[in-house]
């Protein structure tokens, strides 16, 4: 017997409003087509690096930024779960650090997601922000359909329809 089609979805929450439209289509989604929803948010360790080689910062202060942002991911999560629980639908989450598209692309790997969810991507402003722009990876490295969420009135009626 074959899988359905979303049985196994994986949201990459980013901590930004962006992030927060994912998550409600994301948990409408698993909801509708009773798939497993399995959350990740990373902590990006190579923008932390590379901002301490290029003296942006102290040593401290990078300390400082790295645990504001594992407590944003912790939050973001959070959210999700409290989506999650409002629908009626059990979801894992988890706080992975790395390199944010290859945490993200293994994750996928590992559940052996079907739907791989992300948030509407920034505008790129240069070429070199197209390099840099992790989403952008997810995109070109993904084993797995690629889902971007956008349009917050619909992806609200949708969530308020399941």
């Amino acid at each position: 017997m074959t899988a359905a089609p979303l049985d196994k979805i994986l949201l990459y929450i980013e901590p930004n409003e962006r992030g927060l439209e994912s998550a409600r289509y994301a948990v409408a989604l698993a909801r509708r087509y009773a798939g497993d929803l399995h959350v990740v948010s990373v902590v990006n360790e190579q923008a932390l690096e590379d901002l301490l080689r290029a003296r942006i910062f102290l040593k401290e202060e990078g300390i400082d930024l790295q645990r504001d942002l594992e407590e944003d991911g912790k939050r973001y999560l959070a959210f999700v779960e409290k989506l999650a629980r409002e629908k009626d639908l059990h979801v894992s989450t988890e706080l992975l650090r790395g390199v944010v598209h290859r945490e993200v692309v293994a994750k996928a790997k590992e559940v052996g997601a079907s739907l791989l969810i992300i948030g509407e991507m920034e505008e790129s402003l240069s070429r070199r922000d197209c390099t840099f722009n992790e989403s952008e990876q997810i995109l070109v490295t993904a084993g797995c359909p690629v889902l971007i969420v956008k349009g917050r009135g619909l992806v609200k009626s949708f969530f308020e329809s399941v």
